[in-house]
């Protein structure tokens, strides 16, 4: 079961990215998996239990890439966060079908996926907290809710990198959302 389990998962990581999580039916993951339909039910309940197992995947992934990026920077604040804000970054666009499960089709998912979307940017904040909120400016602010607009900033930046014809070149996601950390955080 552990086997064909992750060859569904594989499944939806291509078809979910393209054609989309509304476009793809479980006859077609299953096709892709080279399972029948009895067997994927016995691994989901649906389509929208898979697609919560695989965005859950990729943010333990991208997670465990932040938290590398972060511990290998410069022990201050400014360094962390840079490196975490570098590290998310290319983490998710080093492969375009993360970056869309990740931000576009956990969102087209609908409700269902709400709560995993909520503890993926509650993860996320927590890293936030941890690293970046000894300095001194941030004090005088709600931390949480500017952990949460600086997680608002990178999402719909990648959200803008997926879907863009000429989509921008990662180094300026990664300079753009460092600049918009120095305004929030350090002035």
């Amino acid at each position: 079961m552990a086997e064909r389990r992750e060859r569904l998962i594989s499944a939806a990581y291509m078809l979910y990215s393209d054609p989309g999580f509304p476009e793809t039916t479980i006859e077609k993951l299953c096709t892709a998996a080279r399972i029948s339909n009895r067997a994927f039910y016995e691994c989901f309940s649906g389509r929208n239990e898979l697609m919560q197992a695989l965005h859950e995947r990729c943010v333990q992934e991208t997670l465990t890439a932040v938290a590398k990026s972060i511990a290998q920077a410069p022990d201050t604040p400014l360094g962390r966060a840079e490196a975490g804000i570098a590290g998310y970054i290319t983490y998710v666009t080093e492969d375009r079908r993360r970056a869309r499960i990740m931000h576009l089709e956990v969102r087209r998912a609908g409700d269902c996926l709400t709560m995993s979307r909520q503890q993926a940017v509650q993860a996320f904040t927590q890293i936030i907290e941890t690293n970046v909120f000894d300095l001194p400016r941030v004090a005088e602010t709600d931390r949480r809710l500017l952990a949460l607009g600086m997680i608002g900033a990178i999402q719909e930046l990648l959200i803008e990198w997926v879907l863009a014809d000429d989509p921008p070149p990662v180094d300026s996601l990664i300079s753009t959302a460092t600049h918009i950390f120095y305004r929030s955080f350090t002035t």
